[in-house]
């Protein structure tokens, strides 16, 4: 299923960070740890997002679409609309495969 809705998703989703995930700043990397079997990836255990990465997962609240979340980062730095929501939808897209994110 996940995967599923990892290749459907859309800008009008909203998600939120799994109840399986900790979030931890370490040396200034946000470092994802799966707390349950089936969750992340085998090969990786720890996720580490960069600084962008960061402020997507930081917006993850349950309550805020993605389209919301993009267009909050594209306002904050000045990016191109079109650019911020590719990568929001690439990231939580691959995150949802790895189970570390839920939609709600």
């Amino acid at each position: 299923m996940n995967e599923k809705m990892a290749d459907s998703l859309t800008l009008d989703m909203i998600c939120a960070a799994s109840d399986d995930v900790v979030a931890r700043e370490i040396e200034g990397e946000l470092i994802l740890v799966p707390l349950a079997a089936g969750i992340g990836d085998l090969e990786d255990e720890l996720y580490t997002l960069n600084d962008t990465g960061k402020e997507i997962w930081g917006r993850l609240d349950g309550v805020r679409s993605l389209r919301q979340i993009a267009t909050e980062l594209a306002n904050e730095y000045g990016a191109p609309t079109a650019e911020i929501q590719r990568d929001v939808t690439g990231l939580v897209g691959e995150l949802v495969r790895r189970k570390m994110v839920v939609v709600h």
